[in-house]
Formats: structure tokens, sequence, C-alpha cells
């Protein structure tokens, strides 16, 4: 695209920068200035795996923080010449979906419901919720998103984000579905997803199995209760447990090989109190001599040590909570006596609190309850987005390989975090300290119902139970599926559930399943091969740094095992955004704001100068004050843009925006020794801004820029006015290239006021125009001094400052001025001597002989 100056500015009396988001989004839009054009080669493009938003409610000032920052990299590199890839995807599955609809409209999910067609749900919706099938509930979901989703394409169109809005996609839309499910098949396939039937991290609240990557440690208050266990001779062994209701599920004791109080234990049974269960006792490594009584119940189970001691001890398991998190209606095999079976009948059906302070009755009535209970605080696992500690239940799953349990595998993985060229670098650190303690695979099958279907069915055999060993799975060209609904090769609908057919498998896929493959989504991995040879392996993946561990982990494994490389190139990590308290602000803490309130009372460009100040990877203090100093910028832009423009610059041949005009045209005007030290330092600059650029630190590069900015306006302007006014070409031709330049520069940051003065005064986008290039600035750059202009900027400071101190208005006129320093300092400054007196209003200026070592400058009035 080819820009050049029009021949008459079109400024405006009083520029303002209310209104120009709405014009420049529509305009942008019209002519396609952000649109993607696949008929370039690779090397000419540069694609991003855009972070899908949670498409469910409203979007933070998180979101604004982040996404900023990956537009700035958009637009720079499409000034730098790319075609940019930038589409944008709405991670639409998963629970936050399916909690809002059921908040939103009343309604929860029962399978066992027929589909109603003519289902409305409730106007008002009361406390209790109305019970849909599934197709219902998943069409509510998918209403519901698309609302979302359409406040939130608004939303980000009005901050500006250069997304080619013609390339979307939703991770429960067919095609993302279709994705993720062929990758599945291809990893069963290959061995590498399995199912197993295994202690599970499970939230009885949504009735759902939770990853490793899915926890979260919380401080909860608990208590220590002292449990006696029974030795055949009648000795007692004392055990501190905070979960005594689990004792039905006791299995063993075990304590520390070396710990001496034990040893004669070692090898023998005791008895559980109040059941009077026989349990053996075992010696084993992670049992804490310093924690209790240092001798331990290992339950089936309370948490993942248990399941640790379970497995290597070779213990039978004797589950006692159901999916629910009540205790199963019958006692598990192992209370087999009429004790344990009458002890049991007190619990069953109680939720575990309940269980617990009905066993402590009959621990204090059987007299095996020691002592008061102990007060605790300790870590309790919950799932990040739940709100009760989690269960551990055995249920059938289904797993992929992730490195966790297969050393070669972890390895290769470390290796491909090691390739990766990570923005900060030191948050590599998290990836590899994340691998690094896998400590079982990939738990990706959920209980839920709005996700992208496990695409498989089971044989059932003659007595209708499933076959899990030997799932039925479809061929590729047939995929989106679903099992539900959908019939397996070589089996009818009316075979569905009956001995001797079918039955689908019920669950969905983690979201992480499906948004672990952006980048083949988003790319046309299996729908569109040409797209996806010229966008992947992708550029960058931008996003958050506590999100390292799902889902850049996740996409590497899944680029890994399927295409033998990386997923991007880059990896730029963003930070968390701070409350005053220096804690996260999110939705699910209720400590999120909202952006449309901000974007409306500061403006677009104010607030992403807020966001894209902050440093790459550091967690950030939401700050309005920042964007005050963002407005105040883009508006300065405005008016300095007014002056340059309106006292004759930028006329004429004269005007050069870039590329072969950056080698002629502008620059070749310029002549006086200050302004091309003016050129000289807006090439440092130039130079400055795009080494931050290509390493992708946005803030430094903003911050060059803008420090640039205000010496121009602050003082090279004032310096030159009175030659721009006189109609002298060297100075007019100097502000003409600097302002060229400059709106380039801020673009990326400021799009709307870059593109509205470049409007004034250029055809095309400044967000299509060539980036500055400081090596073909030409002689007029690479013969000046960037010193001259130190020289005459802190001479024009000093004036400033004597008459700030003697209270007179800059405007006043002065006597003279007396100007000292070394010899090459009163060398500099008889370069710039009639520009320093013209700013300075003086009336004659005198140089002292050389003395000294610093430049002085004595105003007389």
């Amino acid at each position: 695209m080819t820009h050049s100056p029009r021949r008459h500015h079109d400024v405006p009396d009083k520029p303002s920068l209310e209104g120009l988001e709405a014009t420049w989004s529509r305009r942008w839009d019209e002519t396609g200035v952000h649109r993607f054009d696949r008929s370039r080669p690779r090397e000419e493009i540069f694609s991003i795996d855009t972070p899908p938003p949670t498409a469910s409610g409203t979007l933070h000032i998180g979101h604004v923080f982040s996404y900023t920052h990956t537009d700035t990299v958009a637009r720079y590199h499409r000034m730098r010449g790319k075609s940019v890839f930038y589409p944008m995807g709405w991670d639409d599955n998963g629970l936050p979906t399916e909690r809002r609809v059921q908040n939103v409209y009343g309604v929860t999910c029962d399978a066992s419901l027929p589909y109603d067609p003519d289902f409305t749900p409730p106007e008002h919706p009361g406390a209790r919720q109305v019970p849909v099938s599934r197709r219902n509930f998943i069409e509510l979901c998918e209403r519901l998103t698309a609302e979302d989703e359409r406040a939130f394409e608004d939303l980000w169109r009005r901050l500006g984000l250069s997304v080619d809005w013609t390339l979307t996609y939703r991770t429960v839309g067919d095609r993302s579905r279709a994705a993720s499910q062929r990758a599945f098949l291809r990893n069963l396939a290959r061995g590498e997803a399995y199912t197993a039937e295994a202690p599970t991290l499970w939230d009885t609240t949504f009735r759902t199995a939770v990853a490793q990557a899915e926890l979260e440690d919380r401080e909860r208050p608990g208590a220590y209760h002292r449990l006696a266990f029974h030795r055949p001779d009648g000795e007692r062994v004392v055990v501190a447990t905070t979960r005594p209701e689990l004792l039905p599920a006791c299995v063993a004791l075990v304590a520390h090989p070396d710990d001496p109080r034990y040893q004669a234990l070692f090898g023998t049974t005791v008895r559980t109190p109040v059941l009077g269960v026989e349990v053996p006792v075992h010696a084993h490594r992670l049992a804490d001599p310093d924690k209790g009584t240092g001798i331990a119940m290992v339950c089936t189970f309370g948490d993942t040590t248990d399941v640790t001691w379970w497995r290597e001890l070779r213990l039978p398991t004797r589950p006692v909570l159901g999916r629910g998190g009540r205790f199963l209606p019958d006692p598990p095999s192992g209370l087999d006596s009429e004790q344990a079976r009458t002890a049991y009948a007190h619990l069953a059906g109680a939720t575990a609190f309940t269980a617990r302070e009905r066993l402590l009755g009959l621990l204090r009535a059987s007299g095996d309850l020691e002592g008061e209970p102990e007060p605790v605080l300790h870590a309790v696992k919950f799932y990040e987005k739940g709100d009760r500690p989690l269960e551990i239940v055995t249920t059938r799953q289904w797993y992929l390989r992730n490195g966790g349990r297969d050393e070669a595998l972890r390895a290769r993985l470390l290796e491909r975090g090691r390739e990766l060229r990570w923005h900060p670098e030191h948050m590599r650190v998290r990836y590899e300290s994340w691998v690094g303690g896998l400590n079982g695979d990939w738990l990706i099958s959920r209980q839920r119902w709005f996700g992208v279907p496990v695409p498989v069915w089971y044989p059932l055999d003659a007595a209708g139970e499933p076959v899990h060993d030997r799932p039925l799975v479809p061929d590729e060209s047939a995929l989106p599926v679903d099992p539900g609904s959908d019939v397996p090769p070589g089996y009818r609908e009316e075979q569905r559930g009956r001995p001797g057919g079918f039955t689908g498998d019920p669950d969905v896929m983690d979201t992480w399943a499906t948004s672990s493959l952006t980048p083949q989504i988003a790319g046309g991995w299996g729908t569109d091969d040409e797209l996806f040879a010229k966008v992947f392996p992708m550029d960058l993946r931008p996003q958050a740094h506590e999100i390292i561990r799902t889902w850049l982990f996740s996409t590497v494994l899944r680029a890994d095992t399927e295409h033998g490389t990386l997923p991007w190139r880059h990896a730029a990590i963003s930070g968390w955004i701070l409350d005053p308290d220096r804690k996260k602000m999110s939705k699910s803490r209720g400590k999120a704001i909202t952006p449309g309130d901000l974007l409306e009372q500061h403006g677009s460009d104010a607030v992403r100068y807020w966001a894209a100040s902050a440093r790459p990877g550091t967690d950030t203090a939401f700050d309005t004050g920042q964007m005050r100093i963002g407005r105040r910028l883009a508006i300065k832009i405005l008016n300095a843009s007014r002056f340059v423009l309106t006292s004759g610059a930028g006329a004429g041949a004269g005007t050069a925006t870039g590329g072969a005009a950056d080698r002629a045209g502008g620059a070749e005007a310029v002549t006086t020794p200050l302004d091309r030290a003016l050129l000289a330092t807006l090439a440092d600059t130039v130079r400055a801004v795009t080494d931050a650029m290509e390493e992708f630190d946005h803030a430094r590069a903003l911050e060059r820029a803008e420090t640039f900015f205000w010496q121009f306006c602050d003082d090279y302007v004032e310096l030159v006015k009175s030659r721009a006014y006189a109609g002298d070409a060297s100075a007019l031709a100097t502000l003409s290239f600097a302002l060229s330049v400059q709106l380039r520069l801020f673009a990326p940051f400021l799009p709307f006021v870059a593109e509205e003065v470049w409007s004034w005064w250029q055809e095309g986008s400044v967000h299509r125009a060539p980036w500055p290039d400081a090596d073909a600035f030409g002689a007029a750059a690479a013969d000046g001094d960037p010193l001259v202009l130190d020289t005459a900027r802190a001479a024009v400071t000093a004036v400033r400052r004597a008459k700030s101190e003697a209270r007179l208005s800059m405007r006043t006129d002065v006597a003279g001025l007396v100007v000292t320093g070394p010899a090459a300092a009163l060398a500099r400054f008889a370069l710039v001597a009639d520009e320093v007196r013209a700013a300075g209003r003086a009336g004659s200026v005198e140089l002292a002989p050389p003395s000294g070592d610093a430049l002085g400058v004595e105003v007389r009035f």
C-alpha cells in the first residue's frame, strides 16, 4: 500500500479524542486494514495464537491489559510488512458457561429427560432450578454464549484490537469439536490416550473429575483428633488425624521406617476403634515423624498421599464417599462384622461434616477419642473454580500421557521448553518446574454436559455391561460426533443400551483438551491444509503466567505428539492486574473491574497506554493515574500535530512517510545543525523502539517513543517556532519528517489518535504505513550530533528556570544571556545560539571564554 501526503491538510480547528474509537473502528472494518492476506508466502506471515477468552459473563480489566500487549505486537509486525494472522476464538465450553446458564435461566441438566423442542426457560427464575434435557441445556448454553460473544467483540473493537474478524472460532463449534476429537482419536491410536478406573480428585459440587493442573491449595482451619487403635495385646496406638470421618475407609497404618517408636509394630496388625476392623501396620518413607503422632491412617482416599501409599503398598480399597460427597448407603467390603456394620449405619447417607460429628460421638462413647481436638491451619486442595474441598473417589476416566509417568516424554517436553523463546526468559522456570513436578498423566474426561464429547462408544456384553477395553471409534470423516445421539459404525440406534449392542461414552473432554489445540483449530488443521502450512508453527503465543502449567504446557504436549514440533516460536507472558492490596484482580474473587466504563471515561488509547506501560511478565497495579497520563499524551499528540501541520510543515514532497521516502524527501531538506541533531536523536529512538518490539518488550518501546516525543514538544518545537513561522525550509522539513516517524512509532500503542492525525495529511492508514527505518534517514541524521540538541535543551531549560525563579512569565523578554562552559560545549552552543535566543526571548547572547566542565547560562533581565 502506497502512502503519500494529501495535497491540502484537513486539520480541525479544535481536535478532540471524543468519537475516535467509533469512527476508526468502522473505517478499519470497511477498508480491511487488518485483513489477513493468505496469498503471501510463509516468510511474509506473522501468525498469533490468540488466547480465546472464556465467553461467560463479562470481560474484565485483566483481559484489556493482556490483549493490548498482543495487539501492539500485531500492529508492529503489520507495519513491518508482514501479513498478520490474528484470529479471535471464544472459549465457550466447560463449567463457567454451565454455571452461568444455571444462574441466568434457572435450569439444571438432567440427562434422563427427553428433549423438549418447545421448552422456554422461566421468565423469572426462582430458587428451585428447573430440570431440562441435555440437549435443551446445551441449546441454552449456546444461546447465552452467543450473546456474550457479541458483547465481547464490541468491546474488543472499541479497545482497538486489530483482529481480523473474519477469522473467528468457537471451542464448541463444529470445526473445534472435529479438531479436538481428531486429535484424541490419534492419541488413542498411538497409545497416548487410555481409560482407567482409578482414584480421582473429585469436586462434589460439580460432580466431575479434576486434573492436577486445576488444583488450588487454600488454607483452611481444621483440628487433629487423636484416635486410639488397639493392638492384640490391648496396648493403644494413638493416631492423630484431621479426617476422623474416614475411619471406615482405613486400610492400614503407616510410620516412617526409621521412627524408633513404631519399629515393633511394623508387620503386625491393629484394630480400628469403634469398627473393630483389623488393619496392617507398614513402614513407608512418606510418613512424617513430626506430623501428629508420627503414625498415620491410610484411608481410601483422604488425600493424594493416601493414593501413593495405597498403590505402593498394594492395599485394598474401601470407598465410603459417593460422587455427591455423601457416605454411601452400604458399607464397603472389609466392614463385614456386626460391630462394623452397626457403626457404619450411623454414617450412611451423611455429608462428610455430619459423618465427622457422628463418628466423634461414637469415639467418645467408646473411650477411643483421647484429649481435646488440636486446632490447625492447613492447606486443603480445591478445584480452582470450586467452593468445597475436593474428595478422592474411584471412577473410570480418560487420560493422556503427559510425561508424569514417562521419563523419556518428560525429558522431551523439557527440551521443547528450552527450544521455545520466552519473553521474559525467566518464565521458562515455571514451565520446567511444572513439567518436572508432574506425578501422573493428564485426566481429560469431565462429567459435564456442555463440551466436546469423548468420541467413542463401547460394545455391551451379554449382561449389558460396557466392554471398556474395546472402544468403538468413528472414522475421522464423520467428525464431529456425539456418542449420545450418533451411532457407531456397524450398529443401529435400536441397539443402544441393549445387551449385545452399544452405549456411548457419557463424558465430555476437559476444556483444556480443546484449548490446547488452538493453533490447529485457528489454522485450519485437517480442513484447510494450505492455510495451516502457512501459519503453523505459529510465531507467537501470548498468555498470562498462571496458565503456563495448563494452556501453554498442554499446547506444547499436543503439538509434540501430533506434529513433532513446537506449536510456536515465541511465548510472550503477561502478568496479573493487582488491587491496592497487591492481590490479583479476578472475576472469581469478585474483585475484577469491567472495562467499559474505563474506556468511556479515559478513552481507549489512554487505557491502552496504561496496559502497554507494564513490563512483560510483571504484575501491575490497577492505576487510573496512568490512564490519565495516557490521555494527556494522546491530547498532546493532537495539539502538537496541529501546530506542526498548520505551521506550513507537511506540505508538498517534503513529507516522507517511510521506506524509500525515509531515505529522501523530508530528510534531504534538513540542513541546520539543530535540525540534523533532532533527526540523529530520532534515528537512535527508532532503533531503540524497534529493538524493543523485536524482543516483545512493548513497555520499553513505548517509554523510548514517549521520552523523545516530550523532548520534541517541550524543547525542539519551542526552539524552532520562530524559524517555522518564518517559513524556514529546514525547520519545516524536520517538523514534518519527525511527525511522520513519531506517529508510526505510536501507532501500535495509541492506534486511534495516531490514525486520526495521519488522516489529516496522509492517504491510507498509518497502520499500513511502513515502520520507520532509522538506517535510511540519510546524511541528515548521520551528520547530526545528538549532543547539539542536548546543549540547546539544557540552555533553554536554564532560561526557563531563571524566569520561574524570578516569578516571570515564560513570554517575558530578557536583556541577554551569558553562556559559559568548556570549549566543546561552547562550540556546540554556537551552532544553536540563534534558536536559543529566540526561544528564550533574549535580546543578545554572549559566549564567555572557555572555562569549567559544564555548560552554564546566566540570564540578564
